[in-house]
């Protein structure tokens, strides 16, 4: 039996898809983050009119984890369910580099359309397992880069442990202060 699709994955591409702010406006830098998730043959088809769809597609994905941020379950739901109407699923059975057969979201097409159904899909995929408010936004000042809470107890509060130390460290020296 082949792996099932791995929307595991494709969330975490919509984190760094979100997380990329204007860079995501450099072919160059969206070529490396495909490459370094492994998706190199995407990377290699990759187009100017791929990198204007993913900018749009950003922002509507960064609206989904203000919404969640923000406690709007509704509007979390509302926003997928609308991506998922201009983006819809297009199933294959692949066999490829070895693998046993296994299912892609989509082939062929434009890259961004590809990498769209990914991210919706995986996003959509959170929310209804595991719940809206595993979505986030760093609690870090001033970072507000979105990530996915997989933590046991949902206390996950910071994109990386680089800015869950910098908010101890200034929460440290806010209370000698105040002492």
């Amino acid at each position: 039996m082949g792996a099932p699709v791995d929307l595991t994955s494709y969330a975490e591409l919509a984190v760094q898809l979100v997380n990329m702010g204007d860079e995501l406006r450099n072919p160059f830098s969206l070529r490396s983050l495909l490459e370094e998730t492994g998706r190199t043959e995407a990377a290699s088809r990759l187009t100017r009119r791929d990198v204007d769809a993913l900018w749009e597609l950003r922002e509507e994905l960064a609206g989904v984890f203000e919404a969640a941020a923000g406690g709007d379950d509704v509007d979390v739901v509302d926003r997928l369910n609308g991506l998922l109407v201009r983006h819809p699923v297009h199933p294959q059975i692949s066999g490829h580099d070895g693998q046993p057969w296994h299912l892609h979201l989509t082939e062929g097409g434009r890259v961004a359309d590809a990498l769209s159904v990914g991210s919706v899909m995986g996003l959509a995929s959170v929310v209804t397992r595991l719940g809206v408010d595993r979505l986030g936004l760093c609690q870090a000042s001033p970072c507000r880069n979105a990530y996915i809470d997989t933590s046991s107890n949902r206390s996950r509060r910071y994109c990386s442990e680089r800015c869950a130390s910098r908010a101890n460290v200034a929460a440290y020296r806010a209370r000698k202060r105040g002492a």
